[in-house]
């Protein structure tokens, strides 16, 4: 058999595969904004052979968006909209987990509640471009807004926020949740040793700079328990603009500890062409093997793009149990069944990555239905 086509226990949740769906934002929640719906759950529902689907990041408040048409899970409408994705996909017999996301300073006023500044853990601007969408349909990248750091006392807030966000994800049907502490959004702007400087409890030291990642994961384990929620990081680097502090290391180590003592269902780790290099350096396989053996559970690697060779490579040296794919997810709808036959993978259309609609979203054919 197919290394990854071997069933997985996930703390309790069994998956037929350990092919997952990585998180994929496709900017389609368009009407009203914010909202999914029939295109979406076919979309989901078309690859619910995959062993696990992590949805597509998801805002949790409105204070946490940071591009357009993007998902939200805070508000009554969301959750009626994520219920009937959920349910195209149980009934085609998958697993389905929301990942939870605020993007912090990755933001611009124009996607804020009332023009407002972005947060972050300090005042200081990403150096990420930001699209726009403008009401003639016309898109722009601007700079990313100036944030202002929020206040110890909003703090509290922000948690609330992910418990909030966790408890609709329950009301909506999910199997489970992701913590999103990758990538350069707000947890991982908290984790990072060169941007976070406060000096409150929220800042400065490791301890302090875990502290919103493992009170997000706590807050959502109240609708969940901890078996049901995984947390995806970036240990070797952001894909933006946080270097990596000396101190980083150190932290993603005890990160992984913490969250192996608390059960947390898996722990997804990003980077760009693991195994080989990441965007901010080489690739570290000594703390690859630390955090999996200090998590003590099931690790899903993700950032392959089309090198299956790789994916299985690594799982099979013992660095992950599953792997997340991304692209790979995009254009073969039956991934599993394509690695089981050996039948070629198809290609995808990056220039259809986000729009809207369902060219280059649910036009992908399956392998068997194109050779028909």
């Amino acid at each position: 058999m197919h290394p990854l086509l071997q069933p997985i226990d996930l703390r309790g949740l069994r998956c037929p595969n350990r092919v997952f769906m990585a998180p994929l934002t496709r900017q389609r929640a368009a009407r009203p904004e914010g909202v999914v719906g029939e295109l979406q759950a076919e979309h989901y529902a078309q690859r619910a052979s995959f062993g696990l689907l992590i949805s597509e990041a998801t805002q949790i408040s409105p204070e946490g968006k940071g591009y357009p048409r993007t998902p939200g899970i805070h508000d009554p409408a969301h959750v009626a909209g994520w219920k009937l994705v959920t349910d195209r996909v149980h009934a085609a017999g998958g697993r389905i987990f929301l990942q939870l996301w605020h993007v912090g300073r990755v933001s611009h006023p124009h996607h804020q509640p009332g023009g407002q500044a972005p947060v972050s853990c300090v005042a200081k601007a990403s150096i990420a471009q930001i699209s726009i969408l403008h009401p003639d349909g016309r898109r722009e990248m601007v700079p990313a807004g100036m944030p202002r750091a929020l206040e110890t006392h909003e703090m509290p807030r922000v948690v609330s926020d992910y418990a909030h966000a966790a408890a609709n994800a329950k009301a909506a049907g999910f199997d489970g949740v992701e913590v999103h502490g990758a990538n350069s959004y707000l947890i991982n702007q908290f984790l990072s040793g060169s941007l976070n400087t406060r000096t409150d409890a929220w800042g400065g030291s490791i301890g302090n700079r875990l502290r919103l990642l493992l009170e997000a994961t706590d807050a959502a384990a109240k609708a969940f328990g901890h078996a049901r929620v995984g947390v995806r990081l970036s240990p070797m680097g952001s894909v933006k603009d946080l270097p990596i502090a000396p101190d980083d290391r150190d932290l993603m180590l005890r990160a992984a500890q913490e969250l192996g003592d608390r059960g947390c269902a898996y722990l997804h780790l990003y980077n760009h062409h693991f195994g080989t290099a990441g965007w901010d350096g080489p690739f570290d396989r000594a703390l690859a093997e630390g955090m999996k053996a200090n998590f003590r559970g099931p690790v899903v690697l993700n950032g392959y793009a089309r090198d299956v060779d790789a994916a299985v490579r690594d799982v099979r040296d013992g660095l992950g149990d599953a792997v997340a794919f991304g692209k790979l997810a995009i254009s073969n709808p039956d991934l599993p069944e394509r690695l089981r036959d050996g039948t070629a993978l198809a290609e995808w259309n990056d220039q259809l990555f986000y729009g809207d609609g369902p060219a280059g979203y649910n036009d992908y054919p399956r392998a068997l239905a194109a050779a028909v």
